[in-house]
């Protein structure tokens, strides 16, 4: 997967259990196949498939809000752990009918609400140094730069439906994945 994995950006005392890892590594997992088993990137006319998903540690529920009916069909997967294609399924259906985040708890139960989340306040932009924004980001990865450095945020992970870049942002930045022309899925 990606090296902040490992450091998902808390002291020693509070790096995430296996159990957390492991289910950051099964939405990295979903979100790369979703952009390696989409074979239209290069077309300029085409809408590829575009993900956000938030792992909370807390709820997030104080800094995110509706995205109107846009919402996660809970009775298809309700949690990463689930059916092993349920969680691909899904997500890939999600990707190219809904907009805002996949909230996903800790434990990897999935919320059915899907999210606009909140801009930072001046206050918490005052805590943080200049977040490493990239070039090539919108306002979805904008977004889940912000949304990572929250105390309530363990990791967000986004697919790009412009380009298929898969990215995983923690509050110690973001490391990404981007595709390569006639990339193919390895599996």
């Amino acid at each position: 997967m990606t090296n902040l994995v490992e450091r998902v950006g808390t002291p020693t005392s509070q790096r995430p259990s296996s159990d957390v890892i492991a289910v950051l590594e099964r939405i990295w997992d979903c979100v790369e196949d979703i952009s390696r088993g989409f074979e239209r990137w290069d077309d300029p006319y085409a809408r590829g498939p575009g993900l956000y998903f938030v792992v909370e540690r807390d709820s997030v529920a104080g800094f995110t809000d509706p995205m109107g009916t846009n919402r996660w069909p809970v009775e298809d997967c309700a949690s990463v752990f689930g059916e092993p294609s349920a969680l691909l399924e899904t997500a890939r259906g999600v990707a190219f009918s809904c907009d805002g985040a996949v909230v996903v708890r800790d434990d990897g139960t999935i919320r059915e609400e899907m999210v606009r989340v909140d801009q930072l306040s001046t206050a918490e932009r005052a805590r943080i140094d200049d977040l490493p924004y990239a070039e090539w980001m919108g306002t979805r990865h904008m977004s889940a730069l912000e949304t990572a450095t929250r105390e309530e945020v363990i990791a967000a992970i986004t697919l790009s439906e412009e380009d298929g870049r898969v990215t995983f942002f923690t509050d110690e930045g973001f490391e990404d994945h981007q595709r390569t022309v006639g990339e193919e899925d390895e599996s």
